[in-house]
Protein backbone atom coordinates (compact mmCIF):
# COMPACT_ATOMS: atom_id res chain seq x y z
CA UNK A 1 0.00 0.00 0.00
CA UNK A 2 1.54 3.36 -1.19
CA UNK A 3 -0.90 5.76 -0.27
CA UNK A 4 -3.14 8.47 -1.79
CA UNK A 5 -1.88 9.62 -4.98
CA UNK A 6 -3.37 12.20 -7.71
CA UNK A 7 -4.47 10.08 -11.07
CA UNK A 8 -1.71 11.28 -13.19
CA UNK A 9 1.12 10.32 -10.19
CA UNK A 10 -0.08 7.34 -9.84
CA UNK A 11 -0.06 6.34 -13.67
CA UNK A 12 3.37 7.63 -13.69
CA UNK A 13 4.48 5.30 -10.54
CA UNK A 14 2.78 2.58 -12.71
CA UNK A 15 4.94 3.78 -15.76
CA UNK A 16 8.19 3.59 -14.46
CA UNK A 17 7.48 -0.10 -12.90
CA UNK A 18 5.93 -1.07 -16.49
CA UNK A 19 2.96 -2.23 -14.70
CA UNK A 20 -0.67 -1.06 -15.50
CA UNK A 21 -3.04 1.22 -12.92
CA UNK A 22 -6.28 -1.28 -12.48
CA UNK A 23 -9.28 0.86 -10.68
CA UNK A 24 -10.75 -1.69 -7.89
CA UNK A 25 -13.30 0.20 -6.04
CA UNK A 26 -14.15 3.23 -8.18
CA UNK A 27 -17.30 4.14 -5.94
CA UNK A 28 -14.91 4.64 -2.54
CA UNK A 29 -13.79 7.85 -1.58
CA UNK A 30 -11.25 8.20 -2.99
CA UNK A 31 -11.25 5.43 -4.95
CA UNK A 32 -9.27 2.65 -4.90
CA UNK A 33 -6.38 1.49 -6.99
CA UNK A 34 -3.78 -0.76 -7.66
CA UNK A 35 -0.26 -1.07 -9.52
CA UNK A 36 -0.38 -4.84 -11.39
CA UNK A 37 0.44 -6.67 -13.88
CA UNK A 38 -3.01 -6.97 -15.58
CA UNK A 39 -2.37 -9.63 -18.32
CA UNK A 40 -0.89 -11.68 -15.89
CA UNK A 41 -3.46 -11.33 -13.47
CA UNK A 42 -6.02 -12.22 -16.48
CA UNK A 43 -4.01 -15.30 -17.41
CA UNK A 44 -3.81 -16.52 -13.85
CA UNK A 45 -7.75 -15.72 -13.64
CA UNK A 46 -8.74 -17.88 -16.79
CA UNK A 47 -6.14 -20.48 -15.38
CA UNK A 48 -8.43 -20.61 -12.53
CA UNK A 49 -11.41 -20.94 -13.89
CA UNK A 50 -10.59 -23.85 -16.39
CA UNK A 51 -9.46 -25.64 -13.04
CA UNK A 52 -12.72 -25.23 -11.36
CA UNK A 53 -14.52 -26.72 -14.68
CA UNK A 54 -12.16 -29.47 -14.59
CA UNK A 55 -12.66 -30.55 -11.03
CA UNK A 56 -16.74 -30.08 -11.68
CA UNK A 57 -18.27 -33.19 -12.31
CA UNK A 58 -21.46 -33.28 -14.34
CA UNK A 59 -24.30 -36.04 -14.10
CA UNK A 60 -25.94 -37.60 -17.20
CA UNK A 61 -29.20 -39.07 -16.85
CA UNK A 62 -29.19 -42.59 -18.85
CA UNK A 63 -32.12 -44.27 -20.03
CA UNK A 64 -33.49 -47.98 -19.60
CA UNK A 65 -36.61 -49.00 -21.86
CA UNK A 66 -38.10 -51.45 -20.90
CA UNK A 67 -41.61 -52.98 -21.89
CA UNK A 68 -44.08 -54.88 -19.64
CA UNK A 69 -43.28 -58.20 -21.42
CA UNK A 70 -39.71 -58.14 -20.99
CA UNK A 71 -38.19 -61.50 -20.43
CA UNK A 72 -35.91 -62.33 -17.15
CA UNK A 73 -32.74 -62.70 -19.24
CA UNK A 74 -33.62 -59.40 -20.71
CA UNK A 75 -34.32 -57.85 -16.85
CA UNK A 76 -30.58 -59.28 -16.14
CA UNK A 77 -28.81 -57.77 -18.19
CA UNK A 78 -30.67 -54.29 -18.15
CA UNK A 79 -29.99 -54.45 -14.37
CA UNK A 80 -26.38 -54.76 -14.91
CA UNK A 81 -26.18 -51.75 -16.99
CA UNK A 82 -27.80 -50.18 -14.38
CA UNK A 83 -25.31 -51.10 -12.19
CA UNK A 84 -22.42 -50.07 -14.03
CA UNK A 85 -24.62 -46.57 -14.92
CA UNK A 86 -24.57 -45.87 -11.07
CA UNK A 87 -21.25 -46.84 -10.49
CA UNK A 88 -20.05 -44.14 -13.01
CA UNK A 89 -21.81 -41.98 -10.95
CA UNK A 90 -24.98 -41.64 -13.34
CA UNK A 91 -28.91 -41.03 -13.05
CA UNK A 92 -30.78 -43.81 -14.51
CA UNK A 93 -34.32 -43.01 -15.54
CA UNK A 94 -36.58 -46.54 -16.19
CA UNK A 95 -39.09 -46.38 -18.86
CA UNK A 96 -41.66 -48.73 -19.53
CA UNK A 97 -43.54 -48.30 -22.60
CA UNK A 98 -47.32 -49.59 -23.31
CA UNK A 99 -48.36 -50.46 -26.26
CA UNK A 100 -52.06 -51.08 -27.76
CA UNK A 101 -53.77 -52.93 -25.01
CA UNK A 102 -50.68 -53.51 -22.58
CA UNK A 103 -52.40 -50.19 -21.06
CA UNK A 104 -54.81 -52.09 -19.18
CA UNK A 105 -52.50 -53.77 -16.96
CA UNK A 106 -49.93 -51.27 -15.32
CA UNK A 107 -49.42 -54.06 -12.49
CA UNK A 108 -46.82 -56.02 -15.02
CA UNK A 109 -44.78 -52.46 -15.50
CA UNK A 110 -44.69 -51.97 -11.54
CA UNK A 111 -43.77 -55.84 -10.54
CA UNK A 112 -41.14 -55.30 -13.86
CA UNK A 113 -39.79 -51.57 -11.97
CA UNK A 114 -39.98 -53.95 -8.76
CA UNK A 115 -37.94 -56.87 -9.72
CA UNK A 116 -35.06 -54.63 -10.64
CA UNK A 117 -35.26 -52.61 -7.67
CA UNK A 118 -35.10 -55.50 -6.00
CA UNK A 119 -31.72 -56.67 -8.09
CA UNK A 120 -30.15 -53.18 -7.29
CA UNK A 121 -31.06 -52.95 -3.56
CA UNK A 122 -28.07 -51.19 -1.69
CA UNK A 123 -26.99 -49.50 -4.99
CA UNK A 124 -29.61 -47.21 -5.93
CA UNK A 125 -31.78 -44.82 -4.40
CA UNK A 126 -35.68 -44.20 -5.48
CA UNK A 127 -35.53 -40.59 -6.25
CA UNK A 128 -38.70 -39.92 -8.39
CA UNK A 129 -41.23 -42.77 -7.89
CA UNK A 130 -43.22 -44.46 -10.60
CA UNK A 131 -45.58 -42.08 -12.44
CA UNK A 132 -47.95 -42.63 -15.43
CA UNK A 133 -47.08 -40.04 -17.96
CA UNK A 134 -49.51 -41.05 -21.15
CA UNK A 135 -48.10 -44.66 -22.03
CA UNK A 136 -45.16 -44.65 -20.35
CA UNK A 137 -44.17 -45.23 -16.76
CA UNK A 138 -41.15 -43.96 -15.61
CA UNK A 139 -38.86 -44.35 -12.07
CA UNK A 140 -36.00 -42.08 -11.47
CA UNK A 141 -33.07 -43.75 -9.79
CA UNK A 142 -29.67 -42.28 -8.47
CA UNK A 143 -26.71 -43.76 -6.91
CA UNK A 144 -27.05 -44.10 -3.33
CA UNK A 145 -25.02 -42.13 -1.00
CA UNK A 146 -21.65 -43.56 0.31
CA UNK A 147 -21.41 -45.79 -2.46
CA UNK A 148 -17.57 -46.82 -3.65
CA UNK A 149 -16.30 -44.26 -5.95
CA UNK A 150 -15.60 -45.24 -9.80
CA UNK A 151 -12.46 -47.20 -10.11
CA UNK A 152 -9.62 -45.19 -11.94
CA UNK A 153 -8.90 -46.76 -15.62
CA UNK A 154 -5.57 -48.28 -15.81
CA UNK A 155 -3.31 -45.87 -17.99
CA UNK A 156 -2.05 -48.77 -20.41
CA UNK A 157 -3.72 -52.49 -21.23
CA UNK A 158 -2.94 -55.31 -19.33
CA UNK A 159 0.39 -57.02 -21.07
CA UNK A 160 1.71 -54.30 -22.74
CA UNK A 161 4.47 -52.96 -20.17
CA UNK A 162 7.41 -54.52 -21.67
CA UNK A 163 6.38 -53.71 -25.23
CA UNK A 164 8.66 -50.66 -25.40
CA UNK A 165 11.71 -52.93 -24.84
CA UNK A 166 13.68 -54.70 -27.31
CA UNK A 167 13.57 -58.73 -27.57
CA UNK A 168 16.11 -60.23 -26.09
CA UNK A 169 17.18 -57.52 -23.52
Amino acid sequence: MLGIFATHEALRLALERELDLVEINPKAEPPVCKIMNFGKYKYEEKKQQAAARKRQSTVEVKEIKLRPKTDEHDLEFKARNIKRFLDEGNKVKLTVRFRGREITHPEQAQLQIDRLLGRLEGQAVVEMSSRMEGKVMTVLLAPKQGAAPPKPKPAQPAGSEGADKPAGA
